[in-house]
């Protein structure tokens, strides 16, 4: 098949790529800046678009708007005028909030605390005012692995000796590693589902906890675990904003990413995903850390 791709470029869209091109898939990257009428002419004649293109930090909401929703809106349009499927990759920020004691479902109504989440949100309601378009929404949790930037000043800390254990005590996040997201990709492509969100990730909810310890033992097992008191890390936050807000950059820790870490956790239900794609996340946390400790030695970025 023909697979249009927006961001084959990024983390995930490169493994995506690679991916799809191993099953025998012609992939065709979509080049920015997107613009309805060279979307069409590209997407005729594709099985199915990706849209993977996005914006997960930005130091002010418009950017996001522009990034996630309106961009979406372009892209979307396009593949409707086109005939071609759309799989879009949303996030668990759109939905919201849960603790592990009780996971969010896709019939929860969602609740997005982030302006990130609020965009993602947004850019899939798009999707429902696109009459005639046929799509599927993936809302993966925290997707890490080989070529991931943002878990890589962990693994850099640790190297140098110390973690920071930052977070809510009780909290817990769903995860996927990428090589599970791609299969969760590929099988969207190749399903008739549409018209539904699917949440993607592994089964088992990630505490801050054991990603400190799982990033330790692959690559510092002498590494230092500190906890940050969340008071510190208000503190931090509020500092955070004002460089944020002065410069025009996103920083590490913002007001946004506080909420974040004094939430009860990100953690949803990933039945459907078996029961619609037939996808079941087979590498664990552990393993994953490892794997992904591995490529950073090997590519010199630790």
């Amino acid at each position: 098949m023909t697979i249009a791709v927006t961001g084959a470029s990024g983390f995930i869209g490169h493994h995506l790529v690679a991916h799809l091109s191993a099953r025998g898939d012609r992939v065709v990257p979509v080049p920015r800046p997107f613009e309805a009428g060279a979307l069409e002419r590209l997407f005729r004649g594709a099985a199915a678009v990706v849209h993977l293109a996005g914006l997960v930090a930005a130091a002010d909401e418009r950017d996001f708007v522009a990034a996630n929703v309106d961009a979406t809106r372009v892209v979307a349009h396009a593949a409707r005028e086109a005939q071609v499927r759309l799989v879009h990759v949303s996030s668990l920020a759109a939905a919201g909030p849960a603790p592990p004691t009780a996971p969010r479902s896709e019939d929860d109504p969602p609740r997005p605390i982030t302006a990130y989440g609020r965009s993602k949100l947004a850019g899939e309601g798009v999707l429902l005012d696109a009459d005639g378009l046929q799509w599927i929404a993936l809302r993966p949790g925290v997707v890490y692995g080989p070529g991931d930037r943002a878990m890589l000043p962990l693994f850099r800390m640790a190297t140098r000796g110390m973690l920071p254990l930052v977070g809510r005590a009780g909290a817990a996040y769903t995860v996927i590693h990428v090589a599970d997201m791609v299969r969760a990709i590929a099988a969207a492509i190749d399903a008739g589902v549409s018209g539904e969100a699917i949440f993607v990730g592994h089964a088992t909810p990630a505490t801050p906890s054991a990603i400190v310890d799982g990033i330790r033992a692959a690559v510092a097992p002498r590494a230092r675990v500190v906890r940050v008191p969340m008071p510190l890390t208000r503190l931090a936050a509020v500092a955070g904003e004002l460089v944020q807000r002065v410069g025009g950059r996103p920083t590490l820790i913002s007001e946004s990413r506080y909420r974040e870490l004094e939430a009860e956790g990100f953690v949803c239900c990933v039945d459907r995903l078996r029961e619609r794609l037939g996808i079941v996340a087979e590498i664990g946390l552990h393993d994953g850390l490892e794997r992904t400790g591995a490529w950073y030695r090997q590519q010199g970025w630790i």
